[in-house]
């Protein structure tokens, strides 16, 4: 990633580069484990957040929360967090 020119840093306690990242310092966090960067990411957004798998062959995103079963076909489900997956798998598609 150095070598195409995006600046990198870390590795980074993970107790507070979220919080960094949330107030500007970073444009993202690359996070080693899946409970590690859900955490701070549902507690910031969860009706709004996107899941993305790098490294396949193809474009992977996902809503952030469950399947919601429990509340399928009841008009409570909320669909922001699916809304903003398939943007941002199109977006990815574009570049």
């Amino acid at each position: 990633m150095r070598a195409k020119g995006v600046e990198v840093t870390g590795p980074c306690p993970p107790d507070t580069v979220f919080m960094q990242c949330h107030e500007g310092m970073y444009d993202m966090v690359v996070a080693m484990y899946h409970d590690q960067g859900h955490i701070p990411l549902k507690l910031l957004g969860f009706y709004d957040g996107v899941n993305i798998t790098a490294g396949l062959p193809f474009i992977r995103t996902s809503a952030d929360h469950g399947t919601a079963f429990d509340i399928a076909w009841t008009g409570k489900a909320k669909s922001e967090s699916m809304a903003t997956s398939i943007e941002l798998a199109m977006h990815i598609a574009q570049e």
